[in-house]
């Protein structure tokens, strides 16, 4: 049987590793943040950018809508300047650390010029809802990349290790296959974002308009969901070293389908109920970026954070 025992760490990959769990929390939270703005249609309580009524910090001005807005734009602030030494760090001492991690890093950077793009573009072109769509998928798309950094920097350098009881076929595949599901659900929750960003669920609820959105969301998260509770199973079965985070998938699965059964039921009227929604969305979508990277071989230098053991 396989365990994973705490191993020696260099004290680079360590504190880089640090950083980025906790950009990672950072990027979640402001997911969460994001969520509860459009739910609280706070998206334009601060009419100009980047400042907020010309000023750091809107005091005179300071209720709930705007703490909303004006913390979200703070948290992004410091999550795209935590990001900006990452990415610095990495390539500067990129021969110490796994091949990943640089390339990540600067896709986040990257990732972060577009996003921040794109929510300069949410106030002056007064919240359309491609635009809002595309911010909410590039945060994910960020909480993907952070993920995939996190775990890079935190296993072993190894090569691919398919478990033996899985079938050939099945084994040699798990990667592609691990990495479909995570596109699939990335998909859904663009889906997702699309409906909400068009007020189409409370539209359909109401008056009977946009229902098709609706529609689309609720047969799109059968899909995706079966789609992740299959992959699940399988790690669950066949991959002792990925049962913690597939059985954490699989919980998320089932709790973001509780939330939209009782979003629904309660006629959105909760927005917590909402936003707990986003949150699970955006969770999911770190555990199956961990299981992606955990899936392919790790190139790097020795001086692993987990050491491997195999015990008869």
């Amino acid at each position: 049987m396989t365990s994973i025992g705490l191993g020696s760490a260099t004290p680079l990959r360590a504190r880089l590793a640090a950083l980025s769990a906790h950009l990672l929390v950072a990027l979640v939270a402001l997911v969460a943040i994001g969520g509860a703005t459009r739910v609280m249609e706070a998206g334009l309580a601060c009419p100009d950018w980047p400042l907020c009524y010309g000023t750091l910090l809107p005091g005179r001005q300071m209720n709930l809508q705007v703490f909303l807005e004006w913390f979200h734009r703070l948290d992004a602030f410091v999550v795209g300047v935590g990001l900006l030494v990452l990415a610095a760090v990495s390539c500067w001492c990129r021969r110490q650390l796994p091949a990943l991690v640089p390339a990540l890093s600067l896709a986040a950077v990257a990732l972060v010029a577009l996003q921040g793009t794109l929510g300069a573009l949410t106030v002056t072109l007064l919240l359309p809802f491609s635009v809002v769509t595309a911010h909410l998928v590039t945060a994910l798309l960020l909480v993907a990349l952070l993920s995939a950094c996190t775990q890079a920097l935190w296993l072993a350098p190894r090569q691919a290790t398919p478990a033996p009881t899985a079938p050939q076929g099945l084994a040699s595949a798990w990667p592609w296959l691990t990495a479909g599901v995570a596109l699939l659900v990335l998909l859904q929750c663009a889906l997702g974002g699309l409906m909400a960003s068009q007020w189409a669920a409370g539209s359909c609820l109401a008056s009977g308009d946009g229902c098709g959105w609706l529609w689309a969301h609720r047969l799109g998260a059968r899909g995706a969901g079966l789609a992740v509770l299959a992959l699940a199973g399988g790690g669950l079965w066949w991959r002792p070293q990925e049962r913690p985070l597939a059985a954490l998938a699989a919980a998320l699965v089932l709790g973001q389908i509780a939330l939209g059964v009782v979003a629904l039921r309660l006629s959105l009227s909760m927005p917590a109920v909402t936003v707990a929604h986003q949150i699970g969305a955006a969770l999911l979508v770190a555990v199956l970026a961990a299981l992606v990277v955990r899936s392919r071989p790790i190139a790097g230098p020795a001086g692993p954070i987990l050491r491997l053991q195999a015990h008869g």
